[in-house]
């Protein structure tokens, strides 16, 4: 009988996979973003005030930055590597442009400029190291991470930096992030993230980057038989996550203002787990764009809701940690049933 239930329920499960609508939307996509309502219900339940305009923006200024730096380690991943210091990066961009807009007087968009261009200098040397030297992600991740920690430090003199508020001179770039349009915020940052997605999944899964990037992370050995420079797109994915990760530094200070050197590596688990939560596969191979931009938002408001319960942030880095196990092992078990 019990036998007969479970053979029964995994075909009602395979007749809504097999649904067009849902083959065309993304089975997994539907589900994460059934998980985000009933969070938001439950929270909202727990606490009222959550269901509140100002949450709401709160935990979406969280979700861009963290948007920006999910999407770059997509690709990534999407080869089969891991990156380690995208919030040490993110962190050391957004002090040495942040230095030099307050003290060193240079205007605001050669500034943001340079955010970009450092991010991507370190994305480019991580890549190099991985693609060329062949030297194990992780170990090259790490070793970014503590280099991009020290730079940050020795150029602002151990000094943290504060970016300028909307309302003094140079503080215009806020308005990336949050608008007052008729006396109502409005959450500007969500156009540019979503506009990013967009840009982003047509890369992965419409151009020739994408698709040798994720053909590396299939099988990279057949790939450079077939004689495709696989250095080269295996360098390109971490120049992408660079700059998505300068980008992630602008909208950070857009929301946080002020930046302390030595910080950022707990946005590295929570990006990761978003992407790797939205289907993007450890193994390589397999990634989606889509199921990273909802996983960010689930994570965003995790991050919201257990402060509006009154739990320090100390609790959502135990319960990110745990959804980081159960996406791998998930996409371990994914792995194991194709093969």
């Amino acid at each position: 009988m019990r036998q007969r239930l479970e053979t029964r329920r995994k075909e009602e499960v395979e007749k809504i996979k097999n649904n067009a609508l849902v083959k065309k939307i993304g089975f997994n996509k539907l589900v994460l973003c059934f998980v985000l309502i009933l969070m938001y219900f439950a929270f909202a339940i727990v606490s009222p005030t959550f269901i509140s305009y100002s949450r709401i923006l709160s935990a979406l200024s969280y979700a861009y930055f963290l948007g920006f730096l999910a999407l770059g380690v997509t690709f990534v991943i999407g080869t089969g590597g891991i990156d380690f210091s995208i919030g040490p990066v993110m962190f050391c961009a957004a002090l040495v442009s942040g230095q030099l807009l307050t003290k060193s007087g240079w205007p605001l968009i050669p500034c943001l400029i340079v955010s970009i261009l450092v991010a991507l200098l370190f994305g480019a040397l991580n890549g190099y190291m991985v693609a060329y030297f062949r030297i194990p992600p992780f170990i090259t991740s790490m070793a970014i991470m503590q280099i991009s920690k020290g730079v940050g430090s020795v150029f602002t003199k151990t000094q943290s930096v504060s970016w300028p508020q909307a309302s003094e001179a140079n503080g215009w770039y806020r308005y990336l992030v949050k608008a007052n349009i008729g006396g109502v915020d409005v959450p500007t940052g969500l156009i540019f993230l979503g506009i990013t997605a967009v840009i982003c999944a047509i890369i992965l899964n419409k151009t020739k980057i994408g698709r040798n990037i994720l053909c590396i992370g299939s099988n990279r050995e057949a790939v450079r038989l077939s004689g495709v420079n696989v250095k080269k797109w295996e360098m390109m994915a971490y120049m992408i996550c660079g700059v998505l990760v300068g980008i992630a530094a602008i909208f950070f200070v857009g929301a946080y203002t002020t930046i302390q050197p030595g910080l950022g590596d707990q946005y590295n688990n929570e990006a990761i787990a978003a992407a790797v939560m939205g289907g993007t596969s450890m193994a390589g191979g397999i990634a989606s764009i889509g199921g990273t931009f909802i996983g960010t938002m689930i994570i965003a408001l995790l991050q919201e809701g257990i402060l509006a319960m009154g739990f320090t942030k100390d609790y959502q880095l135990v319960i990110t940690g745990i959804i980081v196990i159960i996406a791998v092992y998930m996409d371990a078990m994914s792995k194991r049933r194709r093969n």
